[in-house]
């Protein structure tokens, strides 16, 4: 029988001899069809770049996982469902918005990720993040595989009721391809708890089942304790068990943050527990610094303005005249030792990181998801920085979430003490397994490379023991 002509078969090419694994030759070859597979998809191609760079030489001698091709197999999504979302306003014009759900990857359990509601959303966005969460919910040592859903819908503006019927119309569709033992999506940027209880009504109505369908869901309707919290402050538990490698601690340190989210709210309210001075928040209109440094009460007073009144962050500067408010701009230019950044994607430039190493920076953990350019990435790796990727340093909110799961399939609630021990021992845990896989010896330790490796090898090892799937 002739044998097939693999010009036929563009892809055979990613990795060129199954029998020969030169390593960094193969990176090229694999980025190539990557490339070639996913035109047009920039956000999604720079999240599988930063994972291959480290694990295409893990890979070198390890051939079990490349004669099985299973990179090549994590950076194809077991599925992409895309839909309309019709929805009407309180008008009674008739809008039309694009609604996805990415399921990367269910190797080690239900696909559980968030579902993001912002005008950014792209089906390239939806596929890194749904990427990187395969990682991240592996890193977490729970059973967890990695989606991600939303649209391109803007809750900014809204009305409530507006806010409630597309989120209707989005579950119309959305809840035949989620359940608590297939996936259960959760909560992202702009969807927060008003949104979880209109997807989680609309999902209840249609299927008359109450399942652990969603998480971040009220206290009052099967939510956790510790779960609007769990991101920001997992984020902190990180960066502590990072300055303790090099015997420091967070007492009198200048922390820079960006957003004014859950993440970058409940990280700064952390950060001023333990000692720091946090001076800086952001929204999309620009960054606040106030060199006082925020206390708890200021922290309160951002969170009723941003989740009660919907205002922007610019107002702080009204209440609290010595703070600055700097339009159009991001807070990496202001000298500190810590920055901690929890707004979004590509949001910290290689130019911003040469800034913050030159200003004396010491300490980057990302509350954000893939948050640093490449280039900012390359930058703080040069310079040896305590540097923490987002699959790393953010994985308390899902950590948290899959305890919220557990609660739910036990129809019993935690303590707040249970739960921030649980917490902080899976940080703990996260933090061991990038030291394991990121010593590059003289007391530095890769976290990227460690976070990857780790996360790849846990996910990698279920795919092949279900075989060719």
């Amino acid at each position: 029988m002739a044998q097939p002509d693999h010009t036929d078969f563009p892809d055979h090419t990613d990795f060129p001899d199954h029998t020969d694994f030169p390593g960094h030759t193969d990176f090229n070859a694999f980025m190539a069809g990557v490339l070639r597979r996913n035109p047009n998809q920039p956000e999604f191609v720079q999240a599988v770049r930063e994972v291959a760079e480290d694990v295409c030489g893990f890979l070198a001698d390890q051939p079990a996982y490349h004669h099985q091709q299973v990179l090549l197999r994590l950076t194809e999504p077991d599925r992409i469902v895309s839909f309309r979302v019709c929805w009407e306003d309180d008008v009674g014009a008739i809008h039309v918005q694009r609604g996805w759900r990415v399921q990367n990857n269910n190797a080690i359990g239900p696909y559980k990720g968030g579902l993001r509601f912002h005008p950014s959303v792209t089906e390239s966005v939806l596929k890194f993040l749904a990427f990187e969460q395969t990682f991240k919910n592996a890193l977490t040592g729970l059973p967890l595989g990695g989606a991600k859903g939303g649209a391109n819908f803007d809750p900014k503006g809204k009305s409530d009721r507006e806010v409630m019927r597309f989120c209707q119309s989005f579950m119309t569709e959305l809840h035949r391809h989620i359940g608590a033992d297939i996936d259960v999506p959760a909560g992202d940027i702009g969807v927060g708890a008003r949104e979880i209880g209109y997807l989680f009504g609309q999902y209840k109505r249609i299927t008359n089942q109450f399942t652990g369908v969603l998480t971040g869901k009220g206290l009052e309707w099967g939510g956790s304790l510790i779960r609007t919290e769990a991101t920001g402050y997992g984020l902190v538990y990180f960066l502590c068990h990072m300055l303790a490698t090099r015997g420091e601690d967070l007492k009198g340190k200048r922390v820079l943050i960006s957003g004014a989210g859950n993440v970058a709210l409940h990280a700064a309210q952390k950060a001023v527990a333990l000692g720091a001075k946090v001076l800086t928040l952001s929204d999309s209109g620009g960054f606040i610094h106030d060199p006082d440094g925020f206390d708890q009460e200021k922290i309160d007073w951002v969170k009723d303005l941003k989740e009660t009144r919907r205002g922007r962050i610019a107002a702080y500067c009204a209440a609290f005249p010595r703070a600055s408010f700097h339009a159009g701009q991001r807070p990496w230019g202001v000298p500190g030792d810590i920055a901690l950044p929890c707004a979004t994607q590509n949001e910290l430039t290689g130019e911003d990181a040469r800034t913050l190493v030159a200003n004396g920076c010491i300490a980057v953990a990302e509350g954000a998801n893939m948050p640093t350019d490449a280039d900012g990435v390359h930058v703080f790796k040069s310079a040896r920085l305590l540097y923490a990727p987002g699959k790393a340093a953010n994985a308390g909110g899902v950590a948290v979430s899959g305890l919220e799961m557990s609660q739910n399939s036990e129809r019993r609630a935690w303590t707040e003490d249970v739960l921030q021990q649980d917490l902080q021992g899976i940080m703990a845990t996260i933090h061991h397994a990038c030291q394991t896989y990121g010593d590059q010896g003289g007391g530095y330790v890769d976290y990227v490379k460690g976070a990857n490796i780790a996360g790849f090898k846990k996910v990698a090892d279920a795919m092949l023991a279900f075989g060719v799937v």
